[in-house]
């Protein structure tokens, strides 16, 4: 009869190896998608936070050209880009939404009058500290 101890070590590793499969299977997707994506034109982000435009890939080199600002390309590794930036839609107004939007801010408005009137400051806020009293040397006070 086996022992117990020998049954969990092996479920624990088939556990393991389940998981390690399943992750290299979804990093394998969504690598599969973020190439579907890659496509001149398309605003992307490098892994160092850089964002801008894609002008071309060139898949020989590995090599991909990113326009930053306009007149500026960076040729950097096809690799280095993290993700395509997709863009943002604005929502659409409704008049219930700007009747919301009206009575948040005369909310925000009350509640930055409340902060003045208390004397504690605001997050992130600058206090000017008290300046302390001047020490007196050991030789001065021995005196």
């Amino acid at each position: 009869m086996p022992d117990i101890t020998l049954i969990l070590l092996a479920a624990l590793l088939a556990v393991m190896i389940f998981f390690t499969w399943r992750n290299s299977r979804k990093r394998k997707a969504e690598a599969e998608n973020l190439q579907s994506q890659i496509v001149p034109g398309a605003e992307v982000m490098t892994q160092h936070g850089i964002y801008g435009t894609l002008i071309s890939i060139d898949e020989d080199k590995n090599e991909a050209i990113i326009e930053t600002t306009p007149g500026t390309q960076l040729r950097v590794h096809r690799q280095t880009i993290a993700r395509v930036v997709d863009p943002i839609e604005p929502e659409p107004a409704d008049d219930e939404a700007s009747d919301d939007l009206s009575d948040e801010v005369v909310d925000a408005e009350e509640t930055a009058a409340e902060a003045v009137e208390t004397s504690e400051p605001e997050f992130g806020e600058r206090v000017a500290k008290p300046k302390r009293a001047s020490r007196a040397k050991p030789s001065e006070t021995a005196e």
